[in-house]
């Protein structure tokens, strides 16, 4: 009897002694996770040695600009700016046909918005991402901080400004017939060259000789603020038309937009973005020129400006 009790104690003793090796396995375990640990324990490096593109992905930037990072780089941008007109005035209105149009084969922008009344505090944001403290229409400013101009000259691309009625390049006069400075803020920043200030007569009908990145500025009876808004509609149609039709096969943009509305509650403007890195859609996101300039500034690597470090690029319209 007794030998047969030491025979089953024995058996115990061993049949217990063969679970120490799982015990083991989970001190192991909670040292050192395996790549079987739950993606919720604290990571160490031998749990992910090669991190996949997925994971690295989960921690956004602070601002979040993966569309353009990942692609559109037009080889010319061309930015046309309208004047005083409403959202609600512009979109559907039967006189404003090429508009509407281009709403329809670009990104169109439902919720995009002006940051100031009057025009010139406007452009100094959509070119600077500051308003440089200037709250009214007054000429004869001059400013040396960094613009959209300078900082693509830097990073080796090219700038011009285009306007309608500037008698002669690089002139600085506050006036000339329908032409306004106000509209045209690149004349007020020292750190531009001259030559980057052209009648709009200049601008080039050889479209592959355009600069980077310029802005045409119509006149004042072209761009709606004294003239209609089928004046300024055929005017966009006859003089932006044929380079939209180019930018379409050639990796080039068109991006319209208005610098204020007509007093309106909220400041609404129609955005509009025309090329073929753009995926035609309406897009509800909320921009402002700030996001416009910060989406300059992503596509070519420049510095952030002003507000645009502020706020995000303008994603989901990039194919």
């Amino acid at each position: 009897m007794k030998k047969t009790f030491m025979a089953v104690s024995l058996l115990m003793l061993m049949m217990t002694g063969c679970s120490s090796p799982d015990q083991s396995h989970v001190a192991t375990s909670t040292q050192a996770p395996t790549q079987t640990a739950t993606p919720v324990a604290s990571p160490s490096p031998t749990l992910s040695p090669s991190p996949s593109p997925l994971n690295t992905s989960s921690s956004p930037p602070k601002v979040p600009n993966p569309a353009v990072s990942e692609g559109a780089k037009p080889d010319h941008v061309v930015i046309v700016v309208e004047e005083n007109h409403s959202y609600e005035k512009l979109i559907g209105n039967a006189s404003a046909t090429y508009i509407n149009a281009l709403a329809g084969q670009g990104a169109f922008f439902t919720h995009s918005y002006a940051a100031a009344h009057p025009s010139q505090p406007n452009y100094f944001v959509l070119f600077s991402g500051s308003d440089q403290g200037v709250k009214d229409d007054s000429c004869g400013h001059q400013f040396k901080t960094a613009n959209l101009a300078s900082e693509l000259v830097k990073a080796g691309y090219t700038f011009a400004g285009y306007s309608e009625d500037l008698p002669a390049a690089g002139s600085t006069v506050c006036t000339n017939h329908q032409y306004g400075r106000k509209h045209s803020p690149w004349v007020s920043f020292s750190n531009v060259a001259k030559e980057s200030n052209q009648p709009f007569d200049q601008f080039p009908k050889d479209f592959s000789k355009l600069p980077t990145v310029s802005f045409v500025i119509p006149n004042q009876d072209n761009d709606m603020h004294d003239g209609t808004i089928q004046a300024a509609d055929d005017w966009l149609k006859r003089h932006i038309g044929p380079y939209v039709t180019w930018a379409q096969s050639h990796n080039s943009m068109l991006i319209l937009t208005w610098d204020e509305d007509d007093f309106s509650k909220d400041n609404h403007i129609p955005t509009i973005f025309v090329g073929p890195m753009v995926k035609p859609a309406k897009y509800d996101q909320h921009i402002t020129h700030l996001n416009v300039l910060r989406t300059l500034e992503e596509m070519y690597k420049l510095p952030y400006l002003g507000g645009t470090s502020e706020v995000p690029a303008i994603q989901g319209v990039w194919k």
